[in-house]
């Protein structure tokens, strides 16, 4: 009896970790978007630096420079709240702004939002 017990709730405990990964994540390292228009300059969801960080690292604080650029995927995170944070950087290997080499952007709103478009 006890060794059914055992089994049935062992059963269980494997099928339910099965499903509670998340498969449904199309976006992998290594993907290429190319940045979108926003609305007056104001990206929502991909985590630009303010102008003054810009500035004081002698970038150009304008946004139509990065307007249609290529950007790939260098690192996915989950955060607790389930939305998926992701590092970006230019293909062309050139900085956002001539002062940061990386941007994170919440993946899944800035494609809502179109602020990223996949190619």
């Amino acid at each position: 009896m006890k060794n059914t017990v055992l089994a049935t709730i062992l059963l269980i405990f494997f099928s339910s970790s099965i499903y509670s990964q998340n498969s449904n994540s199309t976006i992998q390292v290594g993907d290429t978007f190319t940045i979108g228009e926003a609305y007056n300059d104001n990206y929502k969801h991909i985590n630009f630096p303010n102008a003054n960080f810009i500035i004081k690292k002698g970038g150009i604080a304008s946004y139509s420079n990065i307007k249609g650029e290529k950007v790939e995927v260098t690192s996915i995170e989950e955060k607790k709240d389930g939305s998926l944070v992701a590092t970006i950087q230019l293909t062309s290997k050139r900085q956002f702004f001539n002062s940061h080499k990386y941007v994170t952007v919440v993946i899944n709103e800035a494609i809502r939002n179109k602020e990223l478009m996949k190619i």
